[in-house]
């Protein structure tokens, strides 16, 4: 069977705006709700967030899902009730594993460890959510810094539970059917997507060309299914892109 593509635009996202928050979300999220639309593969949330300075989320649960923060600009500062703390930025990889239960805060780097305000920047950053194969987990936290391999301009894999990856520089996630990679990739590079039966693409800054799809404006997604190793192409000004790679998908009753 031949690939199919989605493509979500930018602007056809839901929306959340507040007084300190802006934010994208890919799919039905919060008070946003659209059973058409609640997920892909095993990829339940992908929000693309912008957090005004002295602000943020104030402490929160979380349960049975791996959540992995991916800064784009900007600085984001995370607590947890096991007792993690740390300033995430572009090029760290994070993942907390909130199994069987966690609490946690993000905020604006404004906001530093110690209370005292830094500067008045925004922090810009994505945040996915996948479930994990086990319920009821240890919760968990990891941070990695990956710019070294990034500035390589292919694809580096930021989070992986899949066994090909366990010998790779990447934060785990406790979801062997899913892998996430992130590339920046220079002006008018060609990139191959993976081959797997779910394949989902965002732009997270720049333009590309998707092989099939055309051109794809920052903020822009595409779902493929039974994906073959389409290429990918950077505009003018490159691309940064995320591309989560699954072997399976939610059955109705998880969705």
């Amino acid at each position: 069977m031949a690939s199919t593509l989605d493509i979500r635009r930018a602007d056809e996202r839901f929306h959340t705006r507040t007084g300190w928050l802006e934010s994208h979300h890919s799919f039905s999220f919060a008070r946003h709700r659209d059973p058409a639309n609640t997920h892909f593969g095993l990829l339940l949330v992908s929000n693309d967030d912008v957090v005004a300075p002295g602000t943020g989320f104030d402490t929160h649960p979380h349960r049975d899902m791996e959540i992995v923060t991916w800064v784009l600009e900007g600085g984001l500062v995370h607590q947890d009730s096991e007792g993690h703390n740390g300033l995430i930025h572009p090029g760290l990889a994070q993942r907390m594993s909130a199994g069987r239960g966690i609490l946690h805060s993000e905020k604006n780097d404004s906001w530093t460890l110690t209370g005292e305000p830094e500067h008045r920047n925004p922090v810009h950053f994505v945040q996915m959510w996948t479930v994990p194969d086990e319920a009821g987990i240890a919760p968990g936290y990891e941070q990695l810094d990956i710019n070294d391999e990034l500035a390589r301009g292919s694809w580096t894999v930021l989070a992986s539970g899949m066994a090909r990856d366990r010998d790779r520089r990447a934060i785990s996630i406790r979801q062997k059917h899913a892998a996430l990679q992130v590339a920046r990739v220079r002006p008018g590079e060609t990139l191959e997507i993976a081959t797997a039966p779910f394949v989902h693409l965002f732009v997270a800054r720049g333009e590309a060309d998707l092989e099939g799809a055309g051109r794809l404006g920052q903020g822009d997604a595409v779902r493929i299914g039974r994906a073959e190793g389409q290429r990918i192409t950077a505009g003018a000004a490159g691309a940064e892109v995320l591309m989560w790679e699954m072997t399976a998908a939610l059955g109705p009753a998880a969705a």
